[in-house]
């Protein structure tokens, strides 16, 4: 699937960069295969433009906030580094300093303004109109637990393949050998899986190394332990991986699988946990997913981004018993489409062949 080419993915709000990064200056970012920039605006909050000037196209990107005045700084309007246009979170010129002061801007002078919220320590962008909400983490004001923003950085893979590989338990003896996996049991334990109107809940419970070094990050010392996982899947490209330990320990991961282009995505992930910093320090816990992380960046690079997604196409990928979690999120992607009145676009296909659209379930 090419998620470029698919309009729906449009209008859902997709996690794209932490508020930090905006905190002096604009930044640039490709959602989806648009240009955009984000920045603070004099209220505080991000904002999302088009990133192309309406006057000679320079990308707005190059250039910086600035105050109601004119003054450079880390928040405010936009101010293209060209020749010095400036713009609203709207996406409206609103000075020009080769005007005179008192001189009226025409509102045709003006580029693409996306939706942005602040949610969860980063900003959220939607290029069109969003038909869902941004998917819900209690634990992020939740007193008992403590967050840890993790990693953000950018994969040569797609969302799918990550979706997929996230609830893919049949790859941890080979793919993790070297961290928790169970070399011994290369057979995956069942999930328990309920559909919803999102996408899905899935429940299991799996075998893993405890050395030494990860008793802390587990609050248990036997050698091998357990993992009580409660995940789900949100359309488009978000999961939550819930791990409960035999000590009680809460190790909640979330994860958006921001789209980028047909070929690469962006990893946004959050750490919450139950316990102290004296129990186990976050870098403790950064390097602990670090490792484990590289493990599957690795293996999901090499993979093809255009994933299958219709299973209606033969002979491009096939499946054991132990893919079913990845088949429902064909499954719902595929009833998402059919809703909007797509079908999956893929690389090489007939522009010119009718692919029938399957009815929503």
């Amino acid at each position: 699937m090419l998620v470029t080419q698919q309009p729906v993915f449009r209008k859902f709000w997709h996690a794209v960069m932490p508020l930090t990064e905006l905190a002096n200056g604009p930044k640039p970012f490709r959602l989806l295969g648009e240009d955009i920039v984000l920045f603070i605006d004099a209220d505080g909050q991000p904002a999302a433009l088009r990133d192309r000037c309406c006057h000679r196209t320079a990308k707005l990107s190059k250039g910086w906030c600035v105050a109601s005045e004119g003054q450079a700084c880390g928040t405010g309007a936009i101010q293209c580094g060209y020749h010095g246009w400036t713009y609203d979170r709207s996406g409206q010129v609103i000075r020009i300093p080769q005007y005179e002061a008192d001189r009226r801007i025409s509102p045709e002078y003006r580029t693409t303004a996306y939706r942005c919220s602040a949610r969860y320590g980063y900003a959220w962008v939607a290029l069109e109109e969003p038909i869902a909400d941004i998917p819900s983490i209690p634990e992020f004001d939740d007193p008992g637990y403590r967050t840890i923003f993790q990693f953000y950085e950018e994969w040569q893979t797609s969302p799918m393949r990550a979706l997929e590989n996230s609830f893919d338990n049949s790859h941890f003896s080979f793919v993790h050998r070297a961290t928790f996996g169970v070399a011994a049991s290369p057979k995956p334990s069942k999930y328990e899986l309920v559909e919803n109107d999102s996408g899905f809940y899935a429940e299991t419970i799996i075998d893993a190394t405890n050395p030494v070094k990860f008793h802390a990050i587990s609050g248990v010392t036997d050698p091998i332990t357990t993992r009580h996982m409660r995940n789900a899947y949100f359309l488009p490209f978000s999961r939550r991986l819930d791990i409960e330990y035999p000590s009680g320990v809460r190790h909640i991961i979330i994860n958006c699988f921001t789209p980028i282009d047909d070929g690469r995505m962006q990893l946004c992930q959050w750490l919450f946990r139950n316990d102290t910093e004296a129990d186990c320090t976050a870098q403790m816990l950064i390097d602990f997913d670090e490792v484990i992380t590289r493990e599957d960046k690795d293996i999901l690079e090499s993979t093809d981004p255009d994933a299958l997604v219709d299973t209606r196409r033969r002979g491009v990928e096939y499946s054991m018993e132990s893919d079913r979690p990845g088949m429902l999120i064909r499954k719902h992607l595929m009833q998402l489409l059919a809703k909007h009145g797509e079908a999956e676009v893929y690389r090489g296909m007939d522009e010119n062949a009718v692919i029938p659209i399957a009815k929503a379930a």
